[in-house]
């Protein structure tokens, strides 16, 4: 499907409540791509966005600096120190709260994801769901972090099994998915007591920063340090590098190909840090001898004459705009 039409109908330029919301974050000037909270900044490149639907302007986001991004890692390790204090249902709550601010924007963000990265405003809206769907789950885990406890040789003595939070973990992000994975990854993490620091991919730019400048505030309002949850719009020869090198970041999740993939965890294993990659691939789609597929037009099809590419092909090819790492680019 054409990334701009949906249901038969062209896709429209962003709608007025979600240009409300872009100047609402920007007000006069520009989109600032890093901060940690109620301080926001950014001294890097401009990036100057349009859509892909019509190449219409959208913003113009001021990325991280090198300076920017050591401040506000220093601000992590700060928040941190306060964060891993707070009580695991406590941290729930909060992010119970940011699950709440993201129903009620849901559909302004999906029509802000759709007009920057070309998806229908259908799958959008799926995207923004997930990340509600994930406030909701960590909810549920802030209550479920149980440790094991087992008798001792020693007399008096028990021993109990107790986690701890790692401490600021980095989250690098690619543009198929543009805020729904840092939400599997964030949600997770604030339930378990770590600050946050996202570095989402500079093709979906707008849609991070509007989603930090909706959560920033629940985070304000529970009386909470700046540094909990951060942003560094950056690119990845310059703010990527330096997360993956960081010592001060303990664990590094990123998405993205396999040759960043690589790169990504030689360097953080060098330092011995941890990684969760979520990499690309190349799948095949097989049509088996007794296949039967009826077109559109209600016309049947039976293995070998079924076309290569047809029935759930196209689907399994081209949802979401065909940008998904499970993507299917090999039919046999």
């Amino acid at each position: 499907m054409d990334a701009g039409f949906q249901n038969g109908e062209q896709n429209r330029p962003l709608s007025q409540a979600g240009r409300n919301l872009i100047e609402r974050i920007a007000g006069a000037g520009d989109l600032c791509g890093a901060g940690s909270g109620s301080g926001t900044s950014g001294h890097g490149d401009l990036l100057r966005k349009r859509s892909p639907i019509d190449l219409q302007p959208l913003a113009v986001v001021r990325s991280a600096s090198t300076q920017d991004y050591r401040e506000i890692v220093d601000q992590a390790a700060t928040a941190f120190s306060v964060w891993r204090m707070v009580p695991t249902p406590k941290r729930g709550e909060v992010v119970r709260q940011i699950g709440t601010v993201l129903r009620w924007h849901k559909r302004d963000l999906a029509e802000i994801v759709s007009c920057e990265v070309g998806k229908t405003r259908a799958e959008a809206e799926g995207e923004i769901q997930e990340m509600i769907d994930m406030a909701d789950f960590a909810v549920g885990l802030s209550r479920m972090l149980y440790g094991v406890t087992m008798p001792s040789e020693r007399p008096g003595h028990r021993i109990y099994e107790q986690w701890h939070p790692l401490g600021p973990v980095g989250v690098i992000t690619a543009f198929n998915f543009p805020v729904a994975v840092w939400s599997w990854n964030a949600f997770i993490a604030l339930v378990c007591g770590d600050t946050v620091i996202w570095k989402p991919s500079s093709k979906a730019a707008i849609s991070a920063v509007a989603v930090m400048s909706l959560i920033w505030p629940v985070l304000k309002k529970n009386d909470l340090p700046d540094g909990i949850l951060n942003l560094v719009v950056g690119s990845g020869p310059s703010i990527g590098e330096a997360m993956i090198q960081d010592r001060r970041i303990p664990l590094i999740s990123a998405t993205g190909s396999v040759h960043m993939g690589r790169h990504v965890a030689a360097a953080v294993g060098s330092r011995l840090g941890r990684t969760i990659l979520e990499l690309g691939g190349n799948n095949a789609g097989i049509v088996s001898p007794s296949a039967v597929w009826s077109s559109p037009s209600g016309r049947s099809y039976s293995a070998p004459s079924v076309p290569p590419g047809s029935a759930a092909q196209p689907f399994a090819g081209y949802w979401s705009t065909g940008t998904c790492s499970t993507a299917s680019a090999r039919p046999w």
